[in-house]
Order: C-alpha cells, then sequence, then structure tokens
C-alpha cells in the first residue's frame, strides 16, 4: 500500500461554549478503508466536515496530495475529489432519485440549456444497478424508506468518482443485503484506489472492511492500528477510555404473564396483515425483520400516527380505540421514532424544551403557569442520568451529536412516565458507550415495571435485550421465539420465510 496521500495536522475547531477539536491528526493512504471511531461527541464528524469543507478549522492544516489546501465549502472539496456521505441525509424530499444524484451537475447536450434525459437515465440506472438498489429513477425521495434514502446517498457519493470517499454512518439504516452490497462497492473502490474514511458504532462488521482505525476520544486523537491486529474490547477501552465489559447488561429471568397490551387480528390494507400478540409487564419484546417488513408500520399503527383498517386493541384488559397520538399518550403509550431529526426533535430548541415538550402539562400549576424551576432541575436530573453530552441546557439540539439527540427524546418519554415504550431502532448511530448506556436504561425501566417493545435490525442486540422476539415478514408475524431459544439463523429463516 502507498504512502498517505492525505495528511491532517493539529486541527482544531470551536463552537460556542465547546472546544470540538484538539490538535487532531489523522492520516489517509491511497486505496484503504481507514475507521474513524470513537463515542458520540468525540469529534469525528467535525474532523471530516473539516476535510470535506462544511466547517473551516480555527487552527491546523491540511496536505492533499502533497498541497496544502483549504476548502471554503462542500463544493471546493468536490472539486479535489473528497465527498461526503453524511449520517443525517442531504437529499431533496421533493426531488426524484435521478435529481437528487446529479444535481448541480445534470447531462446536458450540447447546447448546454438542454438535459440529455436518456444519458443521465443510463448513468443513474447503471449505478443503481451496481448497488443492487431495486428503486426506479424517477421516484421521489419522499416516498422512499429510510434505507433507500441512506442508498440514495451512496449513489450520490458514488457518482462524483471521488479520490477520498467518506461514509459517516452507512450501514445504520441497511439490511444485511444492502449492506452486503455496500461492502462490495466499498471494496471495488477501495481497489481502484479510493482511499475511505468510513466511520461506523458497528465495530465487528469493521472486521469484514477496514484496514486501519483511528480512535478519538472527547475531540482529541487516541491512536491508530492496524485493524486485523486490534482486539474490539481494545478498541473499546480507546474510545471510553475504560473497559465495558459484556456490552448486554444482565437482568433476571423474564417470568412475567401480566398482560398490559394485547393484539387481535389488528390489518391495514397492504401493510399489516393478522397481527396478533401479546405484550406483558416489565418485559422487552423484540420486533426483528429486514426492512420492509412492516415493523415500524406497526409501531406507527400502535401509536396512533396511522389508521388501522380492523383489530381489536386491549390495554391492561380492556378494549381502547387509538385513533390518532395524543390518545395513545394519553393511554400511556410512548414512541421514540426511527428518523429523530424529522419526527422527534424540535432541533432550533434547547436540550431542555425539547425534553420537556409534551410534558408541560404535567409541570403546570392551576393557572397554566410552567413550573420553570422544577422542569429545569428534572431536565438536569435526566441529562445527567442519560449522560447526554451538552454544555448547558439551552444549547439548541440542533448543535448535539445523533447520539445525544436520541438521548434527548428517550429522556422526554422518561419524563413522560409511560407505561408502554416502543423504541424504534433506539441504539442507530449511537457509539458502543451509549449504546450500553441505553440498554441499561431500558432494563430500569421494565424493573420499574414498564414494558417495551424494540424493533432493532441488529440481531445480536435483539438476542441480547428482549425476553421474547416476533419476527416479521410482509405485514405479517412469521415466527415468535423466546430468548432461550433465539438464535440469529431462526430469527432469519422467520424472516426470510415465504407466506
Amino acid at each position: 500500500m502507498s504512502d498517505n496521500f492525505l495528511q491532517m495536522n493539529n486541527i482544531t475547531k470551536r463552537f460556542p461554549g465547546v472546544v470540538a477539536l484538539s490538535n487532531v491528526g489523522f492520516t489517509l493512504r491511497r486505496g484503504e478503508v481507514h475507521a474513524l471511531l470513537g463515542e458520540n461527541g468525540a469529534g469525528k464528524s467535525t474532523l471530516m466536515k473539516i476535510l470535506s469543507g462544511v466547517y473551516q478549522p480555527d487552527e491546523g492544516e491540511i496536505i492533499f496530495e502533497g498541497q496544502s489546501v483549504k476548502f471554503a465549502s462542500p463544493l471546493e472539496a468536490q472539486l479535489l475529489g473528497i465527498t461526503i456521505i453524511h449520517q443525517e441525509f442531504n437529499l431533496f424530499p421533493d426531488l426524484t432519485v435521478e435529481e437528487n444524484i446529479f444535481i448541480g451537475r445534470e447531462f446536458c447536450k450540447h447546447n448546454r440549456w438542454q438535459l440529455d434525459a436518456k444519458t443521465q437515465r443510463q448513468k443513474v440506472q447503471t449505478i443503481l444497478d451496481t448497488l443492487n438498489l431495486k428503486i426506479k429513477p424517477e421516484t421521489r425521495v419522499a416516498d422512499l424508506t429510510v434505507a433507500q434514502q441512506q442508498m440514495v446517498e451512496i449513489a450520490k457519493a458514488i457518482s462524483v468518482n471521488a479520490k477520498i470517499l467518506i461514509m459517516d454512518e452507512p450501514t445504520a439504516a441497511l439490511t444485511e443485503s444492502e449492506i452486503d452490497s455496500l461492502f462490495n462497492v466499498t471494496r471495488l473502490l477501495r481497489d481502484q484506489g479510493t482511499g475511505i474514511v468510513y466511520i461506523s458504532h458497528r465495530l465487528e462488521e469493521l472486521a469484514l472492511i477496514a484496514d486501519r482505525a483511528t480512535v478519538m476520544r472527547d475531540g482529541q486523537y487516541i491512536g491508530t492500528v492496524e485493524y486485523e491486529t486490534v482486539q474490539i474490547s481494545d478498541l473499546i477501552a480507546m474510545m471510553v477510555g475504560r473497559k465495558l465489559g459484556d456490552i448486554y447488561p444482565r437482568r433476571p429471568p423474564f417470568t412475567g404473564h401480566d398482560a398490559v397490551l394485547e393484539v387481535k387480528n389488528l390489518n391495514r390494507k397492504d401493510v399489516l396483515r393478522d397481527i396478533n400478540f401479546s405484550l406483558y409487564r416489565g418485559e422487552i419484546l423484540g420486533l426483528s425483520g429486514l426492512m420492509g417488513a412492516g415493523r415500524t408500520e406497526l409501531a406507527r399503527a400502535l401509536f396512533g400516527a396511522d389508521k388501522i383498517d380492523q383489530g381489536e386493541v386491549k390495554l391492561n384488559g380492556k378494549p381502547v380505540v387509538i385513533s390518532d397520538v395524543h390518545q395513545a399518550i394519553e393511554q400511556g403509550i410512548g414512541y421514540l421514532t426511527e428518523d429523530r431529526k424529522k419526527e422527534g426533535l424540535a432541533l432550533g430548541l434547547s436540550v431542555e424544551l425539547n425534553i420537556m415538550l409534551g410534558n408541560y402539562p404535567e409541570y403546570s400549576d392551576a393557572l397554566g403557569i410552567v413550573k420553570e424551576k422544577q422542569c429545569q432541575e428534572t431536565s438536569e436530573q435526566l441529562v445527567k442520568a442519560l449522560r447526554i453530552k451538552t454544555p448547558h441546557l439551552q444549547q439548541p439540539a440542533l448543535h448535539l451529536s445523533g447520539g445525544n439527540q436520541q438521548k434527548i427524546i428517550i429522556a422526554r418519554w422518561v419524563c413522560k412516565d409511560t407505561d408502554i415504550l416502543i423504541f424504534d431502532e433506539p441504539t442507530r448511530g449511537i457509539d458502543v458507550g451509549a449504546k450500553l448506556e441505553i440498554y441499561e436504561l431500558m432494563n430500569r425501566l421494565v424493573a420499574k415495571g414498564k414494558s417495551i417493545i424494540m424493533i432493532s435490525s441488529e440481531l445480536p442486540e435483539i438476542l441480547g435485550m428482549c425476553d421474547r422476539i416476533l419476527v416479521m415478514r410482509n405485514g405479517r408475524i412469521t415466527g415468535e421465539l423466546d430468548n432461550a431459544t433465539a438464535t440469529q439463523e431462526n430469527i432469519m429463516k422467520y424472516a426470510t420465510l415465504e407466506d
């Protein structure tokens, strides 16, 4: 492998109230996949946004192909062959897949004023075929699933023919087959000489793709190692500054049979079919299946976000009708959405306001006047308990890392004290240290008698945390497994089982 063709030396970046990066160094070789690791808030994304021209460093130097460079914008970085796939999507929802991929770089005919639609469509289709992505170029992005939108981001980056490709959590919302396709493309690009920076919290999958790894912690450089020679436990220790032990904290075996939620013959046309299951007090019930199996659609139906055509829902033995979100919350059901930025947070509001959203009636007096001191004290307690990294409660949620944004939403439902919590991909894009904290929080909640429905695309997480597992395919429950007998193999069998 050739020498470094990218060096970032002594990079420092400050934001109001926080030093995001302090004298950080990073190198990248031509034709390697270099994993960039660290907890949320460690500075990984900030460092890569500097490399891609989104931010400018306060101090330090970037040397690319032997030349000192400065990027005033992402376009300047892209013109030199550096592009980034952001963790949070940068797509135009009302434009088509094709328009998003080539926006600003449209194929034109000789007069430069007329779109060469045929050539552009052929190029888009070639890229989609390379990724084994079964969507049409003319599909509107807003009509795609989260996983499909992520793959469009990847297709957009690939279309640039970048010398350096930065992937920020590219597999967070992908299925196993989509991850395989991504890895195949990644290896192809690496073999062609592209330098790839790969940010991920899935340390096991990195063993299949990464050549080296650089670890950051609290905005500082910790070290760089060869991936094939390092133990995952050592990487975790470098990331969090301590040994974590078993990532899935143990709790006593679940033996309860007090049903808090019963669902019978629930149907929604073309989405959900004959759904039957029970959720017990103090239980973590897993929902597994491939992307598009209907897990999120079931969660949204139970939460009143989507209408159901027929079926019966009972809470604590009594039939209920949940026709909207407000009724679900009144009945003691909370929902942690998989898309935190679009559906979970008011990004421009402070940490405290986001935690208290929906909770103000319980924190107001008889005249409806908010008890501001009590709100502040409760928010401070939750920030401390969930280890939300923020300089203060008035920090806008927009400026926090993805993992800390996720914790804010969890804090809101903990504050609400709901009896049933639906967690849809609760650890998506969250580092291993924060994952452990969320797992421990879930265990504390069920120990207090709360009940949790957990949707996750990570099979080890489902197996490590859930008392029972329901497997879905094509809007139906195809299997039910208990923790003692469940394996990745039999989950996948039910997830791919033909009707």
